[in-house]
């Protein structure tokens, strides 16, 4: 089975064109995603068929189980299609791409290399606790909840972009955060009955951030799409923000632009790491 590494900032990714293929996908992104006895990454993204577009996306976690969708997985799948011709932008580099988090719109930038950066739309984030979901009685939005991980209480803001995340906002530097002992139990705590995204954020200034992100079904990664445009929803909900934010992550730099009713949309680089086979 041929198949392509990229990552979005760090978030990488194997990419396999799964039109009119059947496999066990959950064992085969355990495998693929092994950093030790696999190809590496934090996840499987499938292009396989839809009768609505050329591709749908299909996003399968480290650990096997299958999320909604992934900005960053969203860019490597755009690259992986359109530089090989299997899906053609339309004259202002744009194509529409369904996910499990609806169809969403994408803008391409490429170069004699092919694209090299994505602007996409992530949606309107779901601000309603039954839609997020998280098992609490509030009217959305919903600025705090206080979640209980090993002793410490901690401040979130639940924010669902098609994916439940909790948002954590904080005054020291995201790098002093014991994220590796606290992500998993806000992942599986049980206010949220799909587990959960976590970030835990930095703001530097009404436009500048920093992030750290646990990933659900995956752990620390260096970037995520979809929690970045969680954190520009919590960020102006709770007034740190305006409309646009430019957030660093361990990988790079994602740009992200929200004027507090439409869709989020987010703009990151891509990069192809390598192609392989892998044995059928």
């Amino acid at each position: 089975m041929e198949f392509v590494k990229l990552h979005g900032t760090g978030n990488d990714f194997v990419v396999i064109d799964a039109r009119g293929v059947e496999r066990d996908w959950p064992a085969l992104a355990r495998g693929m995603s092994d950093r030790h006895f696999g190809v590496g990454a934090d996840g499987l993204i499938l292009a396989t068929g839809s009768d609505v577009a050329p591709v749908r996306m299909r996003i399968f976690n480290a650990d096997g189980s299958e999320a909604e969708m992934s900005g960053n997985g969203l860019r490597c799948l755009v690259k992986f299609v359109v530089d090989r011709r299997i899906v053609a932008p339309d004259s202002r580099g744009e194509c529409d791409v369904p996910t499990g988090a609806g169809v969403l719109r994408v803008r391409v930038e490429a170069d004699a290399n092919g694209v090299r950066s994505v602007r996409e739309s992530m949606g309107r984030p779901r601000l309603d606790p039954r839609e997020i979901p998280i098992a609490i009685e509030a009217e959305p939005p919903v600025r705090r909840v206080d979640l209980q991980a090993n002793g410490r209480t901690l401040a979130i803001t639940p924010v669902s972009m098609g994916n439940p995340h909790a948002v954590h906002f904080q005054q020291a530097p995201v790098a002093e955060f014991p994220l590796e002992a606290l992500g998993p139990l806000v992942e599986h705590h049980e206010l949220f009955p799909n587990r959960a995204n976590f970030e835990v954020i930095r703001m530097l200034g009404r436009d500048t951030a920093e992030m750290r992100v646990w990933e659900r079904g995956v752990g620390e990664t260096l970037s995520c799409g979809s929690g970045a445009s969680a954190t520009m929803v919590a960020a102006r909900i709770l007034g740190l923000a305006d409309d646009r934010l430019e957030l660093r992550v361990p990988g790079g730099v994602l740009q992200l632009e929200w004027d507090g009713e439409g869709e989020v949309i987010l703009s990151g680089p891509v990069e192809e790491v390598f192609a392989g086979s892998w044995p059928d």
